[in-house]
């Protein structure tokens, strides 16, 4: 494997890496977006690095939501950079040589956990509760992207998502774990008791369904498509002809939402969900050795 044989290089700041196991969908956007924000918060000048999934772009390249769209860095890459500079490209190491060179004092890691090219200094896995490890089988006969415990031997620390209390029997002894779920924006409130038509091209669309009747909308019709759909312009109006014949809101997830035309936009609403840990001082404490490296190395320069 080649996690065994590749040596990975270092770059001159703290490199956290936030991944999962499994294909599809973990949650581990929302889990960057909340640890961008909160190292944001604490005045610390953190990028993101994206593979930029989707999108056309090899990279390094700074996203610039005011002239880049997801068919060219990803529509995730889009989501990132609303909280903090973030770069696309296919080589995570000139990514983030660049971002170094941009004034950044810590990098986060969408993804890449089972990239060895580029040295981590936390590793984080993000595990969806409800889901776990699906079989504990390896792709093809499962979902799992590497041997169970191999994966798990790497981590630093798991964020376990939704309500299914943490799996202890399959985690190492001592290894971190916060709990954490998803939760809707309090903006979403304003589709509770309305008819709703939804559509998701997610890992797990039916987790978004589910979300959606939580809130308390009444669904009308749901259409699962797959992760990271690109829509063609039929798809789009014929789901907005069903939702206005049956007098519905069409509504899409925020990811989903970026990947339409500027001219599909108008037809559909996004209802967009954010990370709230259980404990943050308990998030705080796990980083806190790492922050306080990077405080360090910004008086030393």
């Amino acid at each position: 494997m080649r996690q065994c044989i590749a040596k990975a290089e270092a770059v001159a700041v703290p490199v956290i890496c936030v991944g999962n196991l499994v294909v599809g969908g973990a949650g581990k956007t929302p889990t960057v977006l909340a640890l961008l924000g909160r190292f944001r918060d604490k005045g610390v000048n953190v990028h993101c690095l994206s593979r930029g999934y989707g999108g056309i772009a090899k990279g390094p390249l700074r996203v610039d939501r005011a002239r880049h769209g997801a068919g060219r860095v990803g529509d995730e890459a889009l989501l990132l950079a609303e909280v903090a500079p973030t770069w696309v490209g296919r080589d995570r190491v000139a990514l983030s040589r660049a971002a170094v060179a941009a004034g950044a004092e810590l990098l986060v890691l969408d993804d890449g956990y089972q990239d060895p090219s580029l040295k981590k200094d936390f590793s984080l896995l993000v595990v969806d509760g409800d889901y776990g490890f699906g079989n504990g089988w390896v792709m093809p006969a499962g979902p799992l992207r590497e041997p169970l415990g191999f994966g798990l031997a790497r981590a630093d620390g798991v964020v376990w998502l939704g309500e299914a209390a943490p799996a202890s029997a399959l985690l190492p002894p001592g290894l971190p774990t916060l709990r954490a779920k998803l939760v809707p924006t309090p903006e979403a409130a304003r589709f509770a008791g309305v008819p709703v038509v939804a559509f998701a091209g997610i890992g797990r669309p039916e987790k978004f369904f589910t979300t959606l009747k939580e809130i308390g909308c009444r669904l009308v019709r749901t259409q699962g498509f797959p992760d990271h759909h690109y829509y063609e312009p039929a798809e789009i109006r014929r789901l907005a002809a069903f939702a206005a014949a049956a007098r519905a809101r069409l509504v899409t997830t925020a990811k989903d939402w970026a990947r339409l035309s500027a001219a599909e936009r108008p037809l559909a609403e996004m209802v967009e969900v954010t990370l709230e840990f259980d404990d943050p001082p308990a998030l705080d404490r796990l980083f806190a050795p790492l922050l306080a490296r990077v405080r360090a190395d910004v008086a030393a320069r």
